[in-house]
């Protein structure tokens, strides 16, 4: 189990899903007659001024607010993602600009498919954990692409979660350990030329998203010396609802413990930012002394799992930006027509 040489936390938080939204039922129209289940109820779509660096800024900017910290503060400010609108330019400069931290700044982009915004968040914990630096921002968004037609379209979806870490004194939730598990395991993936990524099927399931987040969870625990019943609550990573209640249930965690970051049925997978808006949603509602597990999952592949104590701090610093609980209840539904638009599948010559 990794820990820092001094004790690290969150001292804030913040979250962004855009207001539109496409329901399951209409990308079933399109490409099932409507026939069948769809996997979620609706899944968010950015709109067409919005990309994972827009959503990243609003994020960051609710955690800087609730940290109360200034920008200039912060010693990095990195941004995990799998869809960078560049491939080469960085997201990064980008957000650090528009938040005011500039120039005197970490700044860079991290990839690791659905697990690249929990890898920026262990990376912090070591920086602030060595004195490198006191504050760091960890960002992870996205804006999934799926095929049209295929299963990742009806939940690859959209949104943003950031956190700040900074000296365990001042956390609103104090990280008691951490551990990453990884293997090759190609269970989806996209070429730098392909507009889509693909997945290997049968490696999608026990061999990648189970092997690994039941390893990384299992291990954390031991290294700890608990149970599910210690945490009062507990964040799985959502490429679907079945799985993270799988999950859940192999480790004997409820469906109460796993409720309040249980986002993918109501805004579909946000890829990256997931875990992160888990954890934010589950600190929307958390009270001192609450203990939290997350375990994110990033295809390829590999997981990370983290165990926080929430303290008293918490309360206050919520109410200082917007409940992720308000952007679920904005909703704007367009048609397919406009979602394809908007995600420029449309090619006009």
């Amino acid at each position: 189990m990794m820990q820092p040489n001094r004790p690290v936390g969150i001292i804030g938080y913040g979250a962004y899903v855009p207001r539109y939204r496409i329901a399951g039922k209409e990308i079933a129209r399109m490409w099932s007659d409507g026939q069948g289940g769809v996997p979620v109820s609706a899944k968010s779509v950015p709109g067409p001024d919005e990309d994972t660096i827009t959503m990243s800024i609003e994020a960051g900017r609710h955690a800087l607010r609730r940290a109360g910290i200034s920008a200039e503060e912060l010693r990095a400010v990195w941004v995990g993602s799998e869809s960078h609108p560049y491939s080469v330019k960085p997201s990064g400069t980008l957000v650090s600009e528009a938040l005011g931290t500039t120039p005197w700044i970490s700044a860079a982009d991290w990839e690791f498919a659905c697990k690249a915004g929990s890898e920026a968040l262990t990376a912090g914990i070591g920086m602030v954990g060595s004195g490198m630096a006191n504050y760091i921002l960890a960002i992870g968004a996205d804006t999934a692409q799926g095929r049209p037609g295929d299963a990742l379209e009806a939940t690859a979806s959209a949104g943003a979660g950031a956190l700040i870490l900074g000296p365990a004194d001042q956390a609103l939730a104090r990280i008691e350990g951490a551990i990453s598990y990884v293997t090759d395991t190609p269970d989806f993936f996209r070429r730098a030329d392909r507009p889509y990524p693909v997945h290997g099927h049968r490696f999608t399931g026990e061999p990648a998203y189970f092997h690994h987040v039941r390893s990384a969870t299992a291990r954390l625990l031991e290294g700890l010396g608990r149970s599910a019943k210690d945490f009062t609550y507990a964040v799985f990573h959502q490429p679907n609802v079945k799985f993270p209640q799988t999950m859940a249930k192999q480790f004997g965690f409820t469906d109460a413990q796993i409720e309040p970051g249980l986002l993918s049925p109501q805004i579909g997978n946000t890829y990256s930012a997931i875990a992160l808006m888990g954890l934010c949603a589950t600190l929307d509602v958390a009270k001192p002394g609450d203990t939290i597990l997350v375990a994110s999952y990033g295809s390829g592949a590999g997981s990370d799992a983290y165990a926080l104590v929430v303290t008293d701090a918490l309360l206050e610093r919520r109410k200082r930006a917007p409940l992720l609980a308000a952007y679920l209840e904005r909703q704007v539904f367009v048609d397919y027509a406009i979602y394809v638009k908007w995600r420029n599948e449309l090619v006009i010559e």
